[in-house]
């Protein structure tokens, strides 16, 4: 058995459920008599359902708005089910008179429910509190205002505090409410802007691929440039060795040479002596002499002030206008680039042109 304590919230819940119960589905108020039952056992307002009769049957003619027509269907508003009437139409539903004693009883019980909750004055028994003290911000009796402890202060009727003080409560729940909506906005503008960012990893991908590319650049340009000094520094090193050679086998001839007139030197006999041949020194007028600076390879020295600076200049596009600036600076680099090639290739030119020319003279 529940305690007197437990009794408010106890009938606050059997009158939220009871008043769900008899509520129509189609006005969303509390059912007006009569009530009629559906033969799926729902039940609506009569009012509501001759409206809802009349939406499904537009073509029927109807005379101070209840149907003359004979017949027609219509669907349950709650559960889809056909509702086929006769010639009496909505009238022809049965009444659901249960329902209609559970209103009564309900309505009747609300109104004992409301006199027993009724908030009483605590100063003066048996007096309702039923004006509103604005001066001190509460409510209070009408022995209070006349008599009490708010004699000299300013009062308004309950009514009238509690519609304005309830309407100003709906606004702050409306601007709550706006604001969530904001919020919410807000968050999922977030949550836009997260994936967003998320995507960079695409951007990252792109920037280490470019470099890579740039790397690949580089490896074959170094490829070329190194292959130019190995053919040059080949080329030389074969020929000084080929004329060092030729020297070495002069050199030997000569020595021996040296050795035959030395022992002809020796020779005591006059008849002897003259009857040696012999040979006059072979001249070196027709060996090759490397000219001076032919060993020098400074030519393939090069410059890439212009690339470094090209290269430690690259940077994201932070404004509209920078595709300009980057443009113009990939233009600088390949017109240096450019410019590098030509020259280094008229330097070659000139040094295979100075190198290749062999001094002949005579001893």
């Amino acid at each position: 058995q529940a305690s007197n304590s437990d009794l408010p919230p106890l009938l606050d819940f059997i009158h939220y459920s009871l008043e769900k119960q008899l509520i129509c589905p189609i006005c969303l108020e509390m059912f007006t008599k009569p009530v009629v039952i559906l033969p799926c056992q729902h039940n609506l307002c009569r009012k509501c359902a001759n409206d809802v009769f009349q939406a499904s049957n537009p073509y029927l003619s109807t005379r101070s708005g209840t149907t003359v027509a004979s017949g027609g269907r219509f669907r349950c508003p709650s559960c889809r089910h056909e509702v086929i009437l006769d010639r009496h139409g909505v009238y022809g539903l049965q009444r659901n008179l249960l329902v209609e004693n559970i209103i009564d009883m309900y309505k009747q019980g609300s109104t004992r429910y409301v006199k027993l909750d009724q908030p009483m004055c605590e100063d003066h028994e048996g007096e309702k509190i039923n004006i509103y003290c604005v001066t001190c911000g509460i409510p209070t009796c009408s022995l209070c205002k006349v008599f009490g402890a708010h004699k000299d202060c300013q009062v308004a009727p309950l009514n009238d505090i509690f519609s304005q003080q309830k309407a100003e409560l709906a606004d702050c729940v409306a601007m709550l409410v706006g604001n969530n909506e904001r919020i919410q906005a807000i968050i999922s503008q977030l949550d836009e802007t997260c994936r967003a960012v998320d995507n960079g990893r695409r951007q990252k991908s792109k920037v280490c691929e470019m470099f890579d590319h740039l790397f690949a650049l580089l490896e074959e340009r170094k490829g070329e440039m190194t292959v130019r000094i190995n053919a040059e520094q080949d080329e030389k090193l074969s020929y000084i060795r080929n004329l060092t050679k030729k020297y070495t086998e002069h050199l030997d001839s000569t020595a021996k040479l040296v050795e035959t007139a030395i022992q002809t030197m020796d020779e005591s006999e006059m008849a002897v002596f003259l009857q040696v041949e012999i040979v006059e020194g072979t001249s070196t007028s027709h060996l090759d002499k490397v000219q001076r600076g032919y060993e020098n390879m400074d030519h393939f020295t090069a410059n890439f002030e212009l690339q470094r600076k090209a290269l430690s200049q690259v940077d994201f596009i932070k404004r509209k206008l920078l595709h300009c600036l980057m443009r113009d600076t990939m233009l600088n680099v390949l017109s240096a680039s450019l410019a590098l090639m030509l020259a280094e290739k008229t330097q070659c030119l000139h040094e295979a042109s100075k190198f290749r020319i062999i001094l002949r003279y005579e001893h």
